[in-house]
């Protein structure tokens, strides 16, 4: 395949995957009140749909790198389209929050072998001065996941029934499959070594447990001394591994990919990132919805305005990265963003609909620089040989992070409601947890200042 057809074909074919994820993501928040009334559940409760989702991904992504390594890439890649269109059937057919949250752990299986091997695929067929396009390439059809996510979750649950949401999925898992088998070779390495299964069950095994119990703080699903026996057993276990990590020869999660420069900022300082954009898709449609008293439709034609902006900033995101460089973007685009979400929070009963869209609008132009800057540099400095093992540690960090980002906002939305006593969620309730995840994002601005100045410019110049 020539080598700009490759770098052309190949993105897209994964951007297949992440489309399918992204609508089925922003679908479900958009859905989530309704569902949540539907299944007898209190809104915010049903953050644990959303994290269900991440404990999946927490658990089996470690072991992506591997598994595609001793089957091959596109074999991999094809099964997990495959367990995410059984999962999204499962959703489907949920009559209770227990079936609906083992559902979206079934989705999370797939989506910790579908995206992260699809990020494989794409470092391992597209050279490397050809990697930021290749990454403006795949996350442009993604980010319309965004934009059709919102609209069609919010009509197909104002106006028909939220279970019809979830065969979305279907074709689109269909056709990503088609593509697959005709322009994606099954590239493997040809000795992965063994699979580090103690790795594996204290890095999965801590990840569940912790997100899982940070997810149900606050809630009556639990008692609360079985919540923190939970916690403290996660915690206990993710201590464990990196103890565990530093010893082993071939770690199913290797850390010493943190003192790569590039990698450390791209992962640690772009997570603390990720917690406070990661909520923003859950705790905007609940604040429209429930604070504001809108349909979900009409959030929905809200939440998608922060698509628009972001595919503005994907066609200027090259020229931005080769002027200022990864390091500066990185520190005053954190910023930017964080006032961009703390300003949700204004939003109030009887302000223009469109001022509220614009707002949207301009929130959505930031974080998607800051996006494509961290992907691109996680992998600057990175050996083809190790981009399997490397691309699990970040894919484990990242997706924790926008997980935990879900539950730092239920907990602060949870404690404000306590605090200011009302009997129901009203708009006041909402505003603090838009100012902490606002301080998060920009909490990645010290890690960032830490990398070497002029770090990653080869591929902020494009060669």
């Amino acid at each position: 395949m020539p080598l700009a057809l490759g770098a052309f074909i190949v993105p897209l074919i994964v951007a297949c995957a992440l489309f399918m994820e992204n609508v089925d993501a922003t679908v479900l928040v958009t859905s989530l009140p309704e569902l949540a009334r539907d299944l007898g559940q209190d809104p915010i409760t049903l953050k644990l749909a959303v994290t269900s989702y991440v404990v999946g991904l927490g658990v089996f992504i470690p072991i992506c790198g591997w598994v595609a390594d001793r089957f091959g890439s596109r074999t991999v890649f094809r099964a997990a389209i495959g367990v995410f269109i059984a999962g999204s059937l499962l959703c489907a057919a949920s009559t209770s929050l227990f079936t609906f949250v083992l559902a979206r752990f079934v989705q999370g299986v797939g989506g910790a072998m579908m995206v992260p091997v699809g990020r494989i695929i794409i470092f391992r067929s597209v050279a490397r001065a050809d990697f930021v396009r290749a990454v403006n390439y795949l996350t442009v059809p993604s980010l319309l996941g965004p934009v059709v996510g919102p609209l069609l979750g919010g009509f197909i649950t104002t106006y028909l029934h939220w279970r019809l949401m979830f065969f979305i999925n279907v074709p689109i898992g269909i056709l990503g499959i088609w593509l697959t088998n005709r322009h994606i070779e099954n590239t493997r390495m040809p000795h992965p070594g063994k699979l580090d299964w103690m790795g594996f069950v204290l890095s999965g095994g801590g990840a569940a447990l912790f997100m899982l119990a940070m997810s149900l703080l606050g809630s009556d699903i639990m008692a609360m001394r079985d919540n923190l026996i939970m916690l403290g057993a996660g915690i206990v276990l993710l201590l464990a591994y990196w103890f565990y990590a530093r010893r082993a020869s071939n770690p199913v999660l290797d850390l010493s990919f943190l003192r790569v420069p590039t990698f450390h900022t791209a992962v640690i300082g772009g997570s603390l990132f990720r917690v406070g954009l990661g909520a923003i898709p859950f705790l905007l449609p609940l604040a429209l919805q429930e604070g504001l008293g809108m349909t979900p439709f009409e959030a929905g034609t809200i939440t998608c305005a922060s698509a628009f902006g972001a595919l503005f900033m994907k066609m200027v995101a090259q020229p931005v990265l080769r002027r200022f460089g990864f390091g500066t973007v990185l520190m005053v685009n954190a910023i930017l963003s964080g006032v961009a979400i703390a300003i949700y929070g204004v939003f109030h009963p009887g302000m223009s609909r469109l001022a509220i869209w614009f707002t949207v609008l301009f929130g959505g132009v930031f974080p998607s620089l800051q996006f494509t800057a961290l992907n691109a540099l996680a992998y600057a400095d990175i050996e083809s040989a190790d981009v399997g093992r490397a691309t699990s540690l970040a894919s484990v960090i990242q997706q924790m992070s926008l997980g935990l980002g879900v539950v730092v906002a239920g907990i602060v939305l949870q404690v404000s409601h306590y605090v200011q006593g009302h009997p129901q969620i009203v708009w006041t309730d909402f505003w603090p947890a838009f100012l902490v995840l606002g301080l998060c994002s920009a909490a990645s601005v010290p890690v960032t200042a830490r990398m070497p100045r002029g770090a990653g410019g080869e591929l902020a110049r494009g060669r």
